[in-house]
């Protein structure tokens, strides 16, 4: 990402024309808490298919006649319509913001300490896929409520930190399933949860006194591996998704991983 890289510029910046003379010790306790901008890793990601139920993805829908049911494809996003040329909605940047307590310890140059955060997001991810029915099937998932512990180690310039820092991360995030196919019954399971990650990035404070203000970029990656969708009847034994078996067919998102980036303002009190 650039943040960083820009944020390393600045520190040199800021080094070349810092004083030489004593400053304000970074040793305490601190709160604060930071706002900003959030935005969701896209690939080209996929719906898989468990035609069998046996807990292997990777099976092709097939119609009665042989042919792919989803030949028409997928896509990164909200479907708009039932056919792909419609195109797909892409998931927007959204808010993130979060209040943190910590404490850092200075040892010569070297800072080093750990902060606690708790906050909340509205990123939402989705991914749709196509049959020739026609009909459009989308996946989505909404990271809400988040917190992590984080160490973080920085350089003290006088009163300016540029720091790394890194730690474990938890978050709720919540499912939703929606189809223009009404054949067949769909039913969700672990459509919401919390979910474990590791949470990582680089950001710089500047100290006035007793506040510091700073920037800081966040990569967060969630385990995102248990929701299923599962397509049933009432729909005729030759339906593509009790073709195979009878009590239906499992969908998952082929990523498990739920990466979003961050990028952010912060304000801290040292007491």
């Amino acid at each position: 990402m650039r943040f960083p890289i820009l944020a390393g510029l600045l520190a040199s910046s800021v080094a070349a024309a810092a004083p030489a003379y004593a400053q304000n010790s970074w040793t305490g306790f601190h709160v604060g808490g930071r706002v900003g901008l959030l935005d969701v890793s896209r690939g080209n990601e996929q719906i898989e298919f468990d035609t069998n139920l046996d807990g292997s993805f990777g099976d092709t829908v097939r119609t009665a006649a042989g042919a792919n049911a989803f030949s028409p494809g997928f896509c990164t996003g909200a479907a708009v319509d039932r056919v792909p040329t419609a195109g797909c909605r892409r998931d927007k940047t959204k808010t993130d913001y979060a209040a943190s307590i910590g404490y850092d310890q200075q040892l010569g140059s070297v800072v080093v300490g750990i902060v606690g955060e708790y906050g909340s997001s509205s990123a939402r991810d989705s991914v749709s896929a196509f049959s020739t029915t026609p009909a459009f099937y989308t996946m989505t998932r909404r990271l809400k409520a988040n917190g992590a512990i984080r160490a973080r180690a920085g350089l003290a310039i006088g009163d300016t930190l540029p720091y790394v820092t890194a730690g474990i991360a938890q978050g709720r995030i919540r499912h939703s399933f929606a189809t223009s196919n009404t054949a067949n019954t769909f039913v969700q399971r672990g459509d919401d949860r919390n979910v474990t990650g590791f949470r990582y990035g680089a950001g710089l404070e500047q100290r006035f006194g007793n506040f510091a203000i700073g920037a800081l970029y966040l990569g967060t990656r969630y385990d995102d591996s248990d929701y299923r969708v599962r397509s049933q009847g009432p729909a005729p034994a030759t339906n593509p998704f009790i073709l195979v078996n009878p009590n239906g067919t499992d969908f998952r998102r082929s990523d498990d991983k739920f990466t979003v980036h961050s990028f952010n303002l912060t304000l801290s009190y040292r007491l």
